[in-house]
């Protein structure tokens, strides 16, 4: 978990797309530099709202995350940074300051939501450099253990092609379904 004083990367959204396996919504941060990027998943729900901030798109009524901008607004606060702070069991944690009054309060919060928030209230979003470390190890786990399944399986691991889960057949869905582990799931959210 990190403290404040800890080493940050301040990061901006690069943009929200669809994981091309499971169709699950990815919001990307990538650093000022463009030098890293920060790949986390996140829900269908979050993913809207990030999509119609950063399109500029106005709803009729409040989404959440404007809601609680409002709220937050209202109380005379302002929120100064969120933190993407840790990276635990592949779960990603996240904590929004806020200012009030002059005190700074740390709220714990899902990283979807307080990205979200970050996008509405203009402030900057950091990442734990520990964070971006862990995530690179992650990966470079979950490529290992393809590969070591792909050449179990007798498949050459520079040839092996990922399958497109949008072209199976439903009648296959139970085969795939079957072979699914919890750990082929990258990410929580």
């Amino acid at each position: 978990m990190v403290e404040h004083g800890e080493d940050l990367v301040r990061m901006t959204v690069g943009g929200v797309t669809l994981d091309p396996l499971t169709k699950t919504p990815i919001v990307v941060l990538k650093d000022e530099k463009d030098e890293v990027t920060l790949p986390i998943w996140i829900g269908l729900l979050e993913a809207t709202s990030m999509a119609t901030e950063i399109e500029g798109v106005k709803m009729a009524r409040p989404m959440t995350h404007d809601l609680l901008k409002q709220i937050v607004e209202e109380l005379g606060a302002t929120v100064e940074r969120i933190i993407v702070t840790d990276l635990r069991d592949n779960t990603f944690y996240a904590s929004i300051d806020i200012a009030i009054a002059g005190r700074r309060h740390t709220l714990d919060s899902r990283p979807s939501d307080a990205i979200s928030l970050a996008l509405r209230s203009h402030c900057p979003i950091f990442v734990a450099r520990a964070v971006i470390e862990a995530s690179k190890a992650n990966d470079a786990e979950a490529e290992e253990a393809r590969e070591a399944q792909l050449e179990a399986e007798g498949t050459d691991p520079e040839t092996a092609v990922t399958q497109d889960l949008s072209e199976v057949a439903p009648e296959e869905w139970g085969e795939i379904l079957e072979k699914l582990d919890p750990s082929d799931f990258k990410y929580k959210m």
